[in-house]
């Protein structure tokens, strides 16, 4: 990984996904510190921070945290993504925690094989507001 991509925590997402980007605009509403930075996966970062967790850049299933040198995946991601964030969303990531891996990954693969067609394809890949766009790599 090159140096500017082990700055994080770094959120890769699928700027294509209408969930994915109501997602990261939750976060970056949330995230008044802005310790988070963003990667589509179809840009040159994301399929890179992909690639390296040994993910296929190309099948857009897994949500992904880098952080720390490493990378954490599908709900685990998220509750480390919720875990950052203010009160009162480390007491939702304490409460998925609480079910079992496999229950949680399922719940979430059965969520992301689907979001096309439950939630919609945005035509452009998701850009950020001009003021934004510093933490949104390329």
């Amino acid at each position: 990984m090159n140096d500017r991509l082990q700055h994080g925590p770094i959120i890769v997402f699928d700027g294509d996904c209408v969930l994915c980007s109501c997602w990261v605009r939750f976060l970056l509403d949330r995230d008044p510190v802005e310790k988070f930075r963003f990667a589509a996966m179809q840009t040159d970062a994301g399929r890179q921070i992909l690639a390296g967790a040994g993910l296929d850049p190309d099948d857009p299933s897994s949500f992904v945290l880098a952080v720390d040198g490493g990378v954490l995946r599908e709900t685990t991601a998220i509750i480390a993504v919720l875990k950052r964030l203010n009160a009162p969303w480390p007491l939702l990531a304490r409460f998925v925690a609480l079910f079992p891996k496999a229950v949680r990954d399922w719940a979430y693969f059965r969520i992301a094989r689907n979001r096309y067609r439950l939630f919609g394809k945005r035509a452009e890949c998701y850009a950020p507001a001009p003021d934004e766009a510093w933490r949104f790599l390329r």
